[in-house]
C-alpha cells in the first residue's frame, strides 16, 4: 500500500493550502485597511494573493495525486490501498478530486476578473476591506467544490454569504445600497435556515453528515422504499428544503424575487458578483448533495437517484417555470440592472435543464452528459455576464436605463461591439459560448434513450420550452443592440479612460469567442474531471423499464 498517497489525501493543510493563503491575505487586507493606502496597492495585493494561491494549487497538482488517480495507482497490496482510500472518502471533510481541482481553478480565475472589475469600486477608503472580503469569497468557492461533508459545505457557503453582505454596502453606502444589503442579508439567512432544515432531515435519515455515506444510505433505502412510507415522506421534505435553500442562490423561481431590487441597489461590480458566484456555488452544492456527482470509490447508485425518482420531475418544473418567468419579466424592464437580473433568472432555468435530465441520461449514450453541459454553461454564462456588467461599469454610472445606451455604436464603437458580442452570446447566436451551452443542454433534453417513452415526451416538451424562451430572450437582448446602433443619443457619453476593468472585458470577450469557436477543449477537460458514475440499470433496486434492464 502506498502510504504516502493516502497520507497526502488525508492531510488537511496541503489540500487546503490555496484557501489558507487567501484567508491569510484577507486578514492582512483587513488589518492594512486601518491605514490610509491607495486602492491600487490593495488591488495589486489581492492579485498577488490570487497568484500565490494559484502557484500553491499548481504545486499541489504536481506533488499530490487526485483521488481518482490514487485509486488507479499500482501498489503491492491493492486491496488494502483501496480500503484506505475509501476510508478517506468516508471520513475527510474535503476531497481532492479532479472536479474539486476544476472548481478551484474556476474560483481563482473568477476572483481575478472580479478584482479587476471592482478595482475602483470601493475607492481608497474601503478598498482594503472590499478586496479582503472578495478573497474570502474566492476561498469559499474553492471549498464548496471539494466539500465532502454537509457541515463543511454549509460553512463554505456562509464564508461566501457573510462577506457579500459587507461588500454590498461598502462601495456606495447610500439608501439604495442599504436596502439591497438588508434584503440580501435577511433573505440569505432565510434560505440558509431552509437548507439547514433539509440537512437536518438528511442527517436524521442516514445518521451521518458525510455526503458519500449519506448517499449510500439513501440509495440502499430505495430498495424497499415502498414499504417505508414515512421514509419516503421525510426524504421528499428534505429534497424540498435543500432545493429551496440552494434555489435562492441560483435565483430559481420562486426564490428569485430579491434579485431585481438587490441588483438595482448594488454597484455594477457587486451585481456581477451576485450574478455569477452564487450560481456557481449553488449548482456545485446541488451536484454534490443530490448525488449528481458521486465520490470516486464511493457508492454505485445511479447519479441523481439517491433521493428518489421524484427529484427529476421537481427540477423539470423548476426549469420550465424559471426560464419562462425570467424571460417574460425581463421583456418588461427598462432599467438595465433589473433586466439583467431577470435574465440571470432565465439562465438559471436553462441550467436546471441539464440537472433535471442527468438521471435518465445514465441509461443512454448522450454525447454530452447533463453535468458536463451544466458546467459548460456555467463557464459560458460567467464569461458573458461578467463581461457585460464590466462593459456597463466601464461606461460609467450615468448608464442606468436602456435609453442611456443610445448612440453608443457611434460614440464608442469598440465598446459597443464588445457589448453586442456578449448580448449575442446570451441569445445563443452561433460561434459564441452561449450558443454552444444552449445547444448541449438542448441535446441532453432530446437525448433520452428510446426505451423511456414517457420521460422522452416530457423532456421533448422541455426542449421546446427552452427553444421558445431563447426566442423570447432575443427580444430584449436585441433591443439593447438596436438602441446602441439605430438611435441617436441625446447627450453623448464622455470619452473613456483606460482602467483595470478593461482587462476583465477583454478576457471575457476572448473566452466567449473561444468557447463558441472551439468548445471541444473545455468539454475534454470536463469529461476528464467528472467521475464515471454510471451504474448498470437496476442498481440499488431503482425502478427501471424492463427493456432498459435487459440492455
Amino acid at each position: 500500500m502506498n502510504e504516502n498517497t493516502v497520507a497526502a489525501l488525508q492531510s488537511f493543510i496541503p489540500v487546503m493550502l490555496p484557501e489558507i493563503i487567501l484567508g491569510l491575505a484577507a486578514c492582512v487586507l483587513f488589518l492594512g485597511a486601518t491605514f490610509k493606502v491607495r486602492r491600487h496597492t490593495w488591488g495589486l495585493f489581492a492579485l498577488l494573493a490570487l497568484a500565490c494561491a494559484g502557484a500553491a494549487l499548481f504545486s499541489i497538482t504536481k506533488n499530490t495525486l487526485t483521488l481518482e488517480d490514487a485509486f488507479r495507482e499500482k501498489v503491492e497490496d491493492p486491496e488494502k490501498h483501496v480500503q484506505a482510500l475509501r476510508a478517506v472518502v468516508y471520513a475527510a471533510p474535503v476531497l481532492y478530486t479532479k472536479l474539486s481541482l476544476f472548481f478551484k481553478v474556476l474560483a481563482l480565475i473568477t476572483g481575478a476578473a472580479l478584482v479587476l472589475l471592482g478595482w475602483d469600486d470601493a475607492g481608497d477608503e474601503h478598498a482594503g476591506e472590499y478586496h479582503g472580503c472578495l478573497l474570502l469569497i474566492v476561498a469559499g468557492m474553492s471549498i464548496v467544490g471539494g466539500a465532502n461533508d454537509l457541515i463543511t459545505l454549509f460553512l463554505a457557503l456562509e464564508l461566501i454569504s457573510i462577506p457579500t453582505y459587507v461588500m454590498l454596502y461598502l462601495p456606495k453606502g447610500d439608501a439604495r445600497a442599504q436596502e439591497a444589503a438588508m434584503k440580501y442579508f435577511l433573505l440569505s439567512i432565510f434560505s440558509s435556515a431552509l437548507m439547514l432544515f433539509g440537512f437536518s432531515y438528511l442527517y436524521g435519515l442516514t445518521g451521518t453528515t458525510n455526503i458519500p455515506a449519506m448517499l449510500d444510505a439513501l440509495g440502499n433505502s430505495q430498495v424497499d422504499a415502498a414499504r417505508k412510507l414515512p421514509w419516503v415522506s421525510v426524504s421528499l421534505l428534505a429534497i424540498v428544503m435543500v432545493v429551496a435553500g440552494l434555489g435562492f442562490r441560483i435565483t430559481a423561481v420562486p426564490f428569485h424575487f430579491y434579485a431585481p431590487d438587490v441588483y438595482q441597489g448594488a454597484s455594477l461590480p457587486m451585481a456581477a458578483l451576485l450574478a455569477v458566484v452564487p450560481k456557481v456555488v449553488g449548482f456545485a452544492a446541488l451536484l454534490r448533495v443530490l448525488g449528481y456527482v458521486l465520490a470516486p470509490g464511493g457508492n454505485e447508485i445511479l447519479p441523481g437517484h439517491a433521493l428518489g425518482v421524484q427529484l427529476p420531475m421537481l427540477l423539470w418544473i423548476m426549469a420550465a417555470v424559471t426560464m419562462t418567468l425570467g424571460n417574460i419579466l425581463a421583456l418588461l424592464q427598462n432599467n438595465l440592472r433589473r433586466m439583467l437580473a431577470y435574465s440571470g433568472v432565465a439562465h438559471a432555468g436553462y441550467m436546471l435543464v441539464g440537472l433535471a435530465v442527468v438521471p435518465y441520461l445514465s441509461f443512454g449514450n448522450s454525447p454530452v452528459g447533463g453535468v458536463e453541459a451544466l458546467l459548460f454553461y456555467l463557464v459560458a454564462y460567467g464569461a458573458m455576464t461578467v463581461g457585460l456588467f464590466a462593459a456597463l461599469h466601464y461606461l460609467g454610472d450615468q448608464v442606468e436605463n436602456v435609453d442611456d445606451l443610445a448612440g453608443l455604436g457611434r460614440s464608442h464603437p469598440g465598446m459597443a461591439l464588445l457589448m453586442v458580442l456578449f448580448l449575442f452570446s446570451m441569445i445563443g447566436i452561433p460561434l459564441t459560448a452561449g450558443f454552444m451551452g444552449k445547444f448541449f443542454l438542448f441535446l441532453d433534453a432530446l437525448g433520452l434513450p428510446p426505451g423511456m417513452a414517457e420521460q422522452g415526451r416530457l423532456y421533448r416538451i422541455l426542449a421546446l420550452i427552452m427553444a421558445i424562451n431563447a426566442a423570447i430572450g432575443a427580444g430584449y437582448y436585441l433591443r439593447l443592440a438596436v438602441v446602441m446602433y439605430l438611435r441617436e443619443g441625446i447627450e453623448p457619453l464622455p470619452p473613456l479612460k483606460p482602467r483595470p476593468v478593461l482587462g476583465t472585458i477583454w478576457v471575457c470577450a476572448l473566452l466567449t469567442l473561444a468557447l463558441g469557436v472551439y468548445p471541444d477543449g473545455l468539454l475534454r477537460v470536463l469529461k476528464s474531471v467528472l467521475p464515471n458514475t454510471a451504474a448498470p440499470p437496476g442498481a440499488a433496486g431503482l425502478p427501471v423499464e424492463p427493456n432498459l434492464a435487459r440492455r
